[in-house]
């Protein structure tokens, strides 16, 4: 492909904000909030650590699973993207030969607006800027910790991604330490549902270990489960998670049908179909309910088909950019999870993120039902992983906007694994701001810029801030 020439209308400083009102909403208002990033994939051990980077391309290409799609899809050999035997160099010369085939894929956005805020980088990446980007940002990242990577972005508080059986050892030495930016974990329990695997009985015996608690049958997992909860609050937990690959379960269980289920899968068994719904509605229910009890939030991720690729899957594992939107059904099966959780009174504080565009609306209106005496209880997610791109943030805005209250909004997540991908947060200020903006400029909504600038900060800060309770 030929170079890439620079242009003085790219990426500017009203970048994506295309009316007067929405600059001033953005540049005034948006962008000096702190960021709340309350759900992502960052590593503890990493943040406690805290040393400073060996190059670019282990805060970039390392794990990113956005980036090596791209770069799959670019005809790139898996050696050059995962592969043992090269180095950084070669791996970031073979993003940076990508990078120009991205124009109009998010990725073509997120990379120049990462090395313009970290590095002031304003070339435009591609072969022949590559060495002397990748000299550049690499001189500062080994000499930047992520902690001052963090600062730079403004990040006030963030939330990992934490299994039960986690000993939190690394939040524990952020906490005890001077660490100027607030890390808290969050009790994502996917495995304890994987009922039907090979690996769920050794899960569930550390488990055990981790609780000290001898799992023989379902009332002591429960038990279990209750002290992990307990143990991940006095760390600071405020929030559960629940990453759903496939359709989203939850029915009428007999407790004794689904201890039935989970003795016999302890025994080595085999269970039903049935068994394992009971097992997972049963254990669902339980969760939310101790979640509701600690006054959490909780997420649940929903519509993803994980893992396509099984020769990927055993070369690599999971996670290597092999997945895709689901059409999976969820609306009957939320309403029966949230309906009996409501009429028990123990439905906590919830977030529900859609993978499939077309489920926006299914989305948006199920959490209007279930609606209490804390504003925005119920609460649409911001546009999650394929959708969080300039379309998909908009259609979320427009959707949320039209069934449900923006103003209560809690906005912005990175759901990320890279200390470099904070930006994602001005990506979203800005469209925001600029759909606020059009309707101003089209006489929708009054040009009070003293009560939109307001909505605004809320949208990007406060709502979360009061929400989550941090």
């Amino acid at each position: 492909m030929e170079a890439m020439k620079k242009d003085s209308n790219f990426m500017n400083d009203d970048f994506l904000l295309h009316t007067e009102v929405a600059k001033n909403l953005y540049h005034n208002y948006a962008k000096k909030m702190p960021i709340i990033d309350y759900h992502n994939h960052l590593s503890p051990e990493k943040i406690a650590k805290n040393e400073c980077f060996k190059d670019i391309t282990e805060v970039w290409l390392s794990g990113d699973h956005y980036k090596w799609r791209a770069m799959r899809a670019n005809g790139i050999d898996e050696e050059f993207i995962t592969g043992k035997a090269t180095t950084s160099y070669q791996k970031f010369e073979k993003w940076a030969e990508t990078v120009p085939y991205t124009v109009r894929n998010p990725l073509f956005h997120w990379t120049h607006m990462e090395l313009k805020k970290y590095f002031g980088i304003t070339d435009i990446l591609q072969p022949s800027t590559c060495k002397e980007i990748y000299d550049k940002a690499s001189l500062k990242l080994q000499k930047t910790t992520p902690e001052q990577l963090l600062l730079e972005a403004n990040v006030e508080v963030i939330c990992t991604t934490d299994d039960p059986i986690d000993d939190l050892k690394w939040h524990k030495q952020i906490a005890e330490g001077d660490f100027k930016i607030k890390v808290l974990p969050t009790f994502r329990p996917d495995a304890v549902f994987a009922i039907d695997r090979d690996e769920f009985v050794g899960y569930i015996q550390k488990l055990g270990n981790a609780s000290a608690i001898e799992i023989t049958d379902l009332q002591s997992l429960i038990a279990a489960l209750q002290q992990r909860v307990d143990f991940f609050e006095s760390l600071g937990c405020r929030l559960s998670d629940f990453g759903v690959a496939g359709p989203l379960v939850f029915d009428d269980f007999s407790e004794r049908v689904a201890n039935e289920a989970f003795t016999q899968r302890l025994a080595g068994n085999p269970i039903s179909e049935d068994q394992k719904i009971q097992y997972s509605s049963y254990v669902l229910y339980k969760l939310a309910s101790m979640y509701h009890a600690k006054d959490w939030t909780q997420q649940y991720h929903l519509g993803s088909v994980r893992n396509n690729n099984d020769r990927l899957m055993r070369n690599l594992g999971a996670d290597v950019g092999c997945d895709s939107v689901s059409d999976d059904v969820y609306a009957h099966q939320m309403a029966k999870l949230f309906n009996k959780l409501d009429s028990d009174e123990k439905l906590a504080k919830t977030i529900t993120y859609n993978l499939n565009p077309a489920e926006n609306e299914v989305f948006a209106t199920m959490m209007g039902n279930y609606s209490g005496n804390i504003p925005g209880k119920m609460q649409w997610g911001s546009a999650w992983w394929f959708l969080d791109q300039k379309d998909g943030m908009e259609k979320q805005l427009q959707t949320l906007s039209n069934i449900g209250l923006l103003s209560r909004f809690v906005g912005m997540l990175t759901d990320s694994r890279s200390f470099m991908s904070f930006p994602r947060h001005e990506y979203f200020r800005r469209i925001l701001c600029n759909e606020i903006g059009r309707d101003v400029e089209n006489g929708e909504i009054p040009n009070d810029i003293n009560f939109l600038g307001k909505m605004v900060e809320n949208i990007c800060y406060y709502n979360a801030f009061n929400y989550f309770k941090f």
